[in-house]
């Protein structure tokens, strides 16, 4: 478990990667600007940072090269940007960033980049020889099926429905199913499903699926 960073000016990605890293063990503390992650930074002395580039009143690159000259830069950083350029991503991991994350960051990317960076290993491939797009990290290695699986549940259908209920009903046992054998992870139900995770739960929750009993069972 890690103290993790979260600096991004647009809520909805804040929510998103602090539900993941959260779902991964991690303790996650948000900030939406440079002043409120300057105020993190010496409060919480996060073990890993994301940093979005594109910020309000200052941008990450900056924070970055504050960070750098006053030697507060003793942690890994990744940069995020859904618009940035080489040349920025070159300067970003010239001054000290980790890794750069080219938005929108997907599950395996994300969680691989965390884990590079937790352990301080630098990108295998260099920015300036590839284009951003390029910049996608090795997926995770598939979970572990030796595992002791979750105990089988003989499951009955109701066929005499129309069906879209019934298409409903097998849907909502499906995921219950992965949900208990997963103990809970949205995480690895996401990977198992090959369900990206924002549209896993709009899906758990069009179906009524329990988050909470599927994790007490896990």
């Amino acid at each position: 478990m890690a103290n993790i960073l979260v600096v991004d000016d647009e809520l909805g990605i804040r929510d998103l990667l602090s539900e993941i890293l959260f779902d991964e063990g991690h303790q996650v503390e948000l900030a939406e600007n440079a002043a409120q992650a300057r105020d993190a930074r010496q409060r919480m002395r996060p073990d890993l940072v994301l940093l979005d580039i594109w910020m309000p009143d200052t941008d990450g690159v900056s924070l970055l090269k504050e960070w750098a000259a006053t030697g507060l830069l003793n942690m890994p950083v990744i940069m995020m940007s859904g618009h940035a350029t080489i040349d920025t991503a070159v300067e970003a991991v010239r001054i000290g960033a980790q890794a750069f994350l080219e938005k929108p960051i997907t599950l395996q990317k994300l969680l691989k980049a965390v884990e590079q960076g937790l352990a301080r290993e630098p990108l295998k491939a260099s920015p300036v020889a590839v284009p951003l797009s390029q910049h996608a990290l090795a997926p995770l290695a598939p979970v572990n099926e030796s595992v002791t699986p979750a105990p089988m549940v003989e499951q009955t259908f109701d066929l005499d429905r129309p069906l879209r209920e019934a298409r409903d009903a097998f849907e909502k046992a499906y995921f219950e199913f992965h949900l208990v054998k997963e103990g809970g992870s949205m995480t690895r139900v996401a990977e198992k499903t090959g369900l990206e995770r924002t549209h896993l739960y709009r899906k758990l929750k069009q179906l009524g699926v329990d988050l909470s009993r599927s994790k007490r069972v896990g």
